[in-house]
Parts: C-alpha cells; structure tokens; sequence
C-alpha cells in the first residue's frame, strides 16, 4: 500500500493544475508543498490557498490536515488508518509492492569484462549495480534479458595466441590469471620486437578471417575466462550465468550491414578516410563537430560499431524495450552519441529508449583510483579472499561490498575502506543482515501469535510509516536506478526498528499488545530481508 499515493489522490481534485507532491516530512507523517506552486498561479498568499487546500480536501477516515511554515499542508494519518496499511501489507506476500501493470522487456547489459584478462575491483562495480537492476525489475514484473557484453575480440588475442604458440605452449583452457600473465608479457613483446608485431598482427587477420588452428585456440582462451569469470559471480552472488554471455565476436558479421545501412541513411560522412557519424550536439576540443568513429580510415571497426550492431539486435531483433548499459561514467560521450546515432537510423522509436546506467571510481585513502601497494589494479578474487578472512560468514564480507557500493550514490566516486564497510555500526551492509538476524531471533524465541495491529506508542508509529514506505521507494528506484535510495530506505527502518525495541517491550507485553508489536516485527524482517535480496545481499537467520 502506497499512502503517499492515496493522501494524494484525495488532495489532488483541490490542488489541481499543482502536483500533489506528498513527501514524509521530519514535521508530520506527509507533507504537501503544492500550496506553494498554486499560490503562485493564482498570486494569493501561500498560507491562504493552503487553508482552502485544508478546508476544501475530503481526508476522512485516512489522515488530518493543517497549515505550516510558509504554506505548506501538514498531513497526520490517522491511528486506524495507519494500522489497517500496516496490516495489509503484513498480510501480504509482497509487502504491499503490486507487480507493474504494464510489463517491459527490459534488457540489462553489465559485468562486461575482457576475456583473457582477470576480474579485477574496477569490475566490482557495474556487476553488482547491474545485478541490482536486474533483481529489482524482475521482482516488479518485467521480462529482464542479462547481456554481459564480453571483450573477447581484437589485437589482444592475436598478441596472446601468438605469444602462447612462440612459448611452445599447447592449446588449452588457461585460467584468467595465466592469461593476463600472458598478456603482460605479449605486450611488452609487441612494444619492442617489431618481428613478434608483424607476427601478431597477421594472427589477428588469421582470427578475423577464420583460420582453424587460430580459431581453436581462440574459443580455448575465451571457454577458460568465461569459467573463472562464472565462478568470482558465484562468489559474488550475482545471477549473470553462461548464457548471459554476449561476446563482441557475436556481431563481427553485421558490422558491415551496420556500416552500409548507417551509410544508406546519409548518417555517415567521409573524414581522412573514415566514415564517421557527427550527431548534433557533440563538440571537439577545437570547437568543431566530434566524431563518431564507424569505420577506420584502415577499413576496420572499433567499439562504436560494435555497440551500434549490438543495439541494432537488441532493438530490432530482440524487441527491447528499455535498454540499460551499466557502464563507468567516463563512456557518458560515447553512448550518448551512440544513442543519438541510433534514433537517427530509427532503432529507437515507439517508446522504446536506451539509458547509460552511468557509475563513479572506487578510490583508495589517497582518494587516487584504488590499486595494490605495488600500483597494480587489484583482483577481485583477492578482494573476495580479503572479504572472507575479515568475516564469520561469506555472505557478510560479500553484503558488505555490495551494501558499501549500492549505498553510495552510483554517479559519484566513493572511498574502499574495509572497517567503515565491515562495522556492525552506522549505514552498513552488516548492521542491516544483524538487524534482521536479530529480528528472526525474536520471532523465534516468540512462538505463535496472532497477526493484527493496533497503534498506540509513538514508536510503533514511527516503525509503521517506515514500514509503508517500501512501495513506494521501491517503485520510485526502478525508474531512476538510485539504488542507494533504496539502501538508505532500510537503514531508515532498522534505525527505526531499533528505537522501537527499546522503547517496546515485545515478548513482556500484555497479550494484545505483544501480538502487534511482533506483527511489526515480522514485518519489519520481511521488508529488510526483502530489499536486502533486491540489492543483491543475503540475510542469513543467525550471524
């Protein structure tokens, strides 16, 4: 049950032409500010409108109404309204969260790390984000598509393959870790011995025109990052699975079709023999138009053309219709000429849209990208083996990765450090599954009892209002993807339910009492075990 929504659907017909705009507010249980906008309009004082919006809205059995501050409409649910939300929301498998009534395939592109390359912290965080997408939108109803977009094609391989074949090594399925081992040392090859350049690079053409020895040790190399990659997700506790894959290979045969059909709608322009697309809006550091890079002046193909065909498919072929990229802040340019370059060539229309799901850095102490005392980037196996060694359970070092990241806002950049993610203090990921351990331990030390609420202290109150404002939080975070609203949202309850638990005693009460204080209880365990699963995070009954 959404009590914003029905406080306003009631003030709506005497607000009109303003938004309601019912918020929870520190000075009542909601809040309009829609008085404020209207007085505007009519250009009468903001108190006096926010009187008739008093006088004037039908609240009746649901809420009271007054003027504060400047103009604002103060609303306090009323005791028997407010149980009976709480009640049914109790009563309810789903919290009172519906499913959407209007269902979308929504597709979810995330994790995409590099083959031949290990899972290092700087893929920590479009996993984890994605994953939160992935779990939340399903949860509401959509038909979700995971796509992790693998980097498994280009000059890299040529370099590995080459290298592996000059070392006298035999084919077969390399770890990520001996891979990127392998990498290293191909790359300072290339860099320095034009003869192992010249070498590599004619493997390259090998791959890309299907030799079959080049092409067999190919698939060996990407099968073994593809399982290293599968068992950190499982360790992560992430849903992306071997048939989520979606590698850069898988499109190399439409590029061509992409270039010709961008090129047959006058979208793309001949520049120092490129074909390049110039979408309005986008400016070079020199002022004049930036360009989009579709072809190479070599008659290759770079990222650009690759996401283009990708959307194309997904578009056209897969009939999506919302696209998430959950992709680092620093692409922002990229995909948002990508996407213009798409709704140009009519990929994107009928509602359908594609969003660049943008996220910041993680940092060190020094506040500079964080990296390994010896300045490399840092596995994310190593991250996991630290997580483990640091906690009494694995699921509580891992929630307390993805609590530090989810609850920080995504656009930002924020700071890894172990000992404010891992306190059992503060807005942390094990404060919250202690919060819930401790919640089923009381219901289990309860017994039975008899579902049912009745509101009388100011602190059943307080935990009943947190307790409706699930739905809407959770509905308002599948559109934005501000997952750390929806983190912040059960910090909020567990502070809240903490107060009420010293406030209330629960098994020492009288009969009535104790049924609805543990009725509360119950749902508080559910709704943070709820949104806990949502981000990704599992909380076990005992700690």
């Amino acid at each position: 049950m959404n009590l914003e929504a029905l406080l306003a659907a009631r003030l709506r017909p005497v607000c009109a032409p303003a938004d309601p705009a019912v918020r929870r507010s520190p000075h009542a249980d909601y809040q309009s500010a829609a008085a404020l906008v209207l007085a505007r309009t009519l250009d009468r004082p903001a108190r006096d409108v926010a009187a008739d919006v008093v006088a004037r809205a039908d609240l009746a059995g649901l809420a009271t109404a007054e003027v504060s501050g400047p103009g604002f409409v103060n609303l306090t649910v009323t005791g028997d309204a407010l149980a009976a939300a709480v009640e049914e929301i109790a009563a309810d498998d789903r919290l009172g969260v519906p499913p959407v009534t209007r269902k979308q395939t929504v597709l979810v592109d995330y994790s995409g790390p590099n083959a031949a390359k290990e899972l290092t912290i700087g893929h920590l965080r479009s996993t984890v984000i994605g994953d939160a997408a992935v779990r939340l939108l399903e949860w509401l109803g959509h038909d979700v598509v995971r796509v992790n977009h693998l980097g498994d094609w280009g000059t890299s391989f040529g370099m590995i393959i080459e290298h592996l074949i000059g070392s006298g090594a035999a084919p077969r399925e390399f770890g990520a870790a001996e891979l990127s081992t392998a990498y290293r040392a191909a790359r300072v090859a290339f860099d320095a011995d034009p003869d192992f350049r010249d070498r590599a690079r004619r493997r390259v053409v090998l791959l890309q025109t299907g030799d079959a020895p080049t092409r067999a040790w190919w698939r060996r190399l990407v099968a073994g990052s593809r399982r290293d990659f599968l068992v950190a997700y499982r360790r992560l506790g992430v849903t992306l699975t071997e048939g989520d894959f979606a590698g850069e290979s898988s499109y190399q045969d439409q590029l061509a079709d992409v270039v010709a059909e961008l090129t047959a709608k006058g979208l793309l322009t001949s520049s120092d023999g490129a074909l390049c697309a110039f979408p309005p809006g986008f400016t070079a550091r020199d002022g004049g138009p930036l360009p989009l890079i579709v072809r190479k002046s070599d008659g290759g193909y770079g990222y650009a053309t690759t996401d283009l065909a990708a959307l194309r498919h997904r578009a056209l072929d897969l009939r999506v219709d919302r696209l998430l990229y959950v992709v680092g802040a620093p692409q922002r340019t990229h995909f948002a000429m990508v996407f213009a370059v798409a709704e140009a060539a009519g990929w994107l229309t009928g509602g359908r849209r594609a969003e660049h799901v943008a996220f910041g850095s993680i940092l060190g102490p020094d506040g500079r990208m964080f990296r390994s005392r010896s300045g490399e980037a840092v596995t994310l196996a190593a991250v996991l083996d630290e997580a483990d060694a640091r906690t009494s359970a694995p699921e509580v070092g891992v929630g307390a990765l993805k609590y530090a990241d989810l609850s920080s806002d995504r656009r930002g950049d924020y700071v890894f450090d172990w000992d404010r993610m891992l306190a059992l203090t503060g807005n942390t990921g094990p404060y919250l599954q202690y919060a819930h351990a401790r919640i089923r331990s009381l219901l289990d030390r309860a017994g039975g009892f008899t579902p049912g609420v009745t509101i009388t202290e100011p602190a059943e109150r307080e935990l009943a209002l947190a307790l409706l404002a699930f739905e809407p939080v959770v509905t308002g975070v599948a559109e934005s993807l501000e997952f750390h609203r929806l983190a912040g949202y059960l910090h909020d309850l567990a502070a809240a339910f903490s107060a009420f638990y010293e406030r209330c005693p629960v098994l020492r009460a009288a009969p009535a009492v104790r049924d609805t204080r543990l009725t509360l209880c119950r749902a508080t365990g559910r709704t943070l075990r709820q949104g806990l699963d949502l981000l990704g995070i599992a909380t076990p009954d005992r700690l």
